[in-house]
């Protein structure tokens, strides 16, 4: 009866949740229903975080995003970081950091139904965050220390996997062939007075030069790296300020 394309693991985690709904559970996963909603949860960078349809589920690629911003953090000897994570969604990235380095940790994003759910999950990590619904272009960035954001990126245009359907658009797509939001981050860090340390963002593969134009037109004295992620594919920028 198993799926396929599941794993052993999750189907017996399946079977244990849903002893006597078996039929329609495998019906759902026939749907391209994501597995991970039918599960609940999913880990994150050694904590659980609760998933439903009004997060965005959480990828291999983030996970490997909160471990680099963690050692920059490390190298750079930031003292206590206030650390702003723009489009938290679940609150994944805000929770594994507080979880892993000392830190004060604030968590924004448009939905109000996301920023429910960010709270349970803080709760459920045992980790004091806070979190507030607010559009993440238009919220104060004055005073971190860190900026880090995982925003939408995907073009309207581009395909996507039929799963994708189940979870939040607003959470997948942006406009300007999904680099909206990296170019008003970029342009809002720009304005302020005192720059944060560090600035790190997650891209689509193909993004890495449209976002080194929008760091070259708005920003002065910085520095930009990019890293790859396991699959060896352009997938994270980084921005430091003296």
């Amino acid at each position: 009866m198993k799926p396929e394309n599941i794993t052993i693991t999750d189907w017996d985690l399946l079977q244990k949740k849903y002893p006597d709904h078996l039929n329609e559970i495998v019906a759902k996963l026939k749907e391209h229903y994501p597995v991970q909603y039918l599960i609940g949860d999913v880990e994150f960078l050694n904590t659980t975080i609760n998933v439903d349809e009004r997060v965005l589920i959480p990828r291999f690629e983030t996970e490997l995003l909160v471990e680099k911003i963690i050692e920059k953090i490390k190298i750079m000897n930031l003292d206590k970081p206030s650390i702003l994570d723009l489009g938290t969604g679940s609150g994944c990235i805000s929770i594994a950091l507080k979880k892993n380095i000392d830190c004060e940790v604030t968590g924004v994003d448009i939905s109000a139904n996301a920023i429910t759910l960010a709270k349970q999950n803080a709760l459920l990590n045992d980790t004091k965050i806070e979190f507030k619904v607010a559009d993440m272009v238009t919220f104060d960035y004055a005073g971190f220390n860190v900026i880090v954001s995982n925003p939408p990126y995907v073009s309207e245009k581009e395909p996507v996997g039929p799963e994708t359907k189940y979870e939040p658009q607003n959470a997948l797509f942006a406009q300007n062939q999904g680099l909206y939001f990296y170019e008003k981050i970029i342009e809002k860090i720009s304005k302020l007075t005192s720059k944060p340390r560090l600035v790190a963002f997650e891209i689509g593969m193909t993004q890495k030069t449209a976002v080194e134009s929008f760091a070259q037109k708005y920003l002065d004295d910085y520095n930009l790296y990019i890293e790859k992620d396991l699959m060896n594919r352009d997938r994270y920028v980084f921005l430091t300020f003296e």
